[in-house]
């Protein structure tokens, strides 16, 4: 059979392809390398967290029964495993629930996917906490642009899942970061990326979270990572996955904008784009606790004296949070415990037996949640009004507007490490500390500094 001749190489794939090979050696402007380390640190939390989750056991159940040669920790399962299946496990982990970051634009979770990917990479390779915080910002750039040029549908109406397109090609190209690839193969791992995409939006329906951060982390972090590494041992591909006959346009977008793919490179860093969750909870309801945060200051509230409450969300976001069964994505719970509480840490977000709680219940009864057409087109984004009506008939209400934690209103660095401490202090102990002080100071360190703060040997066996 004759050989094809070659074709020229689109602009968009000679653009990327030369931007990831050049990531390792660019340095961050200094305020990106400050929120990649924010991510990082908040990805760390909720990996730690998600340990103990049934996702996370699960994770690391199966991906350490493959065994295989000691590359990276898999946290979860307290050993060092495989690149993949670290990553796979860790990723599992990290979106065990609704700790982890979000990208709003790139409708996407980047960091449980972006980072456990990087993390294996980074350990596989002896990298320095430098090069690992380029290849996790590096990831976020090309994950979100992929999205965005692919142009979907609005959620409900998608074909595809961006939450598993994206993260699968940030987390490649992570990977091809720290390995130090050419710009050759760094277009033979976005042909392997391609030929990996998947993601079917049904993920809303899993009642239990596990199907749920295969979806959005593991499978996208394993995908990148072994596409990657299999292009490190000398796989070769086609050479511009972006044009041609049967390409990842032609495959996936319904209004392809192929310029996005490339905008801004080097200029608008995603990773300043993304949002880290002050609440452990679903991202719609975000909005609705800081709400209910301004209107009682955080002091718990007496039921008693509670007559109604009336919560408005966008209408386009209603049906991911109404009445569901877990707790960290049912409005109406979380709403009653931040209430009765003053606030609503990790440990009520995921207590299942509280959903039965009388006084809870009493107070959800009293509440009617309304969709609203024009949140759901106001900016910024994903917007909540609360309306509480007291005994004797005084009324407050709050609309909140920019939710805490969003670029328009970003956490602090203090409130991230609150976060995070709240989430690994359980399980770390005095080691939480430890492991704060080296992310703060992760540039100088080597990426397997990490591995004895996150060894977790002297937990008990869980199971889900």
């Amino acid at each position: 059979m004759a050989a094809s001749t070659p074709q020229p190489l689109s602009d968009e794939i000679v653009a990327l392809s030369t931007y990831i090979a050049e990531a390792a050696t660019r340095p961050l402007p200094p305020e990106v390398a400050r929120k990649t380390r924010l991510h990082l640190l908040d990805t760390l939390g909720a990996i730690v967290s998600g340990t103990q989750l049934p996702a996370g056991l699960l994770g690391a159940r199966f991906a350490a029964s493959t065994g295989g040669v000691e590359e990276a920790l898999a946290v979860g399962a307290r050993a060092l495993l495989p690149t993949a299946q670290a990553a796979f496990a860790n990723a599992m982990a990290a979106h065990g629930d609704e700790t982890d970051d979000s990208h709003l634009a790139g409708r996407c979770h980047p960091g449980c996917a972006i980072v456990p990917a990087a993390l294996a990479v980074a350990e596989r390779e002896d990298a320095g906490g430098d090069a690992l915080l380029r290849a996790i910002a590096l990831g976020y750039d090309v994950c979100v642009r992929v999205n965005l040029s692919l142009g979907f549908s609005p959620p409900a109406k998608a074909k595809h899942s961006t939450h598993s397109i994206g993260p699968a090609f940030g987390a490649a190209a992570a990977a091809a970061a720290l390995l130090r690839f050419d710009a050759r193969q760094v277009r033979h791992m976005l042909s392997y990326s391609a030929q990996q995409a998947s993601g079917i939006p049904f993920w809303n329906r899993d009642h239990h979270h596990v199907e749920k951060a295969f979806d959005f982390a593991a499978m996208p972090a394993r995908n990148g990572t072994l596409g990657a590494l299999m292009v490190a041992s000398g796989f070769t591909g086609v050479e511009d996955p972006l044009s041609g006959a049967h390409n990842l346009f032609a495959a996936f977008a319904e209004r392809p904008d192929r310029a996005a793919l490339v905008d801004g490179l080097g200029s608008r860093f995603e990773i300043m784009r993304a949002s880290v969750k002050k609440w452990c909870v679903g991202s719609p309801i975000q909005a609705v606790l800081d709400a209910i945060m301004a209107i009682t200051g955080g002091v718990p509230q007496n039921p008693d004296a509670i007559e109604a409450i009336t919560l408005i969300m966008p209408d386009d976001r209603v049906h991911i949070v109404d009445d569901r069964a877990m707790p960290d994505v049912c409005v109406q719970h979380l709403a009653a415990v931040a209430l009765l509480d003053g606030g609503a840490g990790f440990a009520a977000a995921h207590d299942v037996a509280r959903m039965q709680d009388p006084a809870v219940r009493a107070l959800r009864a009293r509440m009617t949640l309304v969709p609203s057409p024009e949140l759901t087109v106001a900016v910024p984004a994903r917007q909540a009004i609360v309306a509480i009506r007291f005994a004797g008939g005084e009324e407050r209400r709050h609309h909140a507007v920019a939710v805490r934690g969003t670029p328009e209103n970003p956490m602090t660095e203090d409130e991230v490490e609150a976060k995070v401490l709240d989430l690994v202090a359980p399980l770390l102990g005095d080691g939480a500390h430890a492991l704060l002080d080296a992310v703060r100071d992760i540039e100088a360190r080597r990426v397997r500094d990490l591995r004895p703060l996150l060894y977790m040997n002297d937990l008990p066996e869980s199971h889900p």
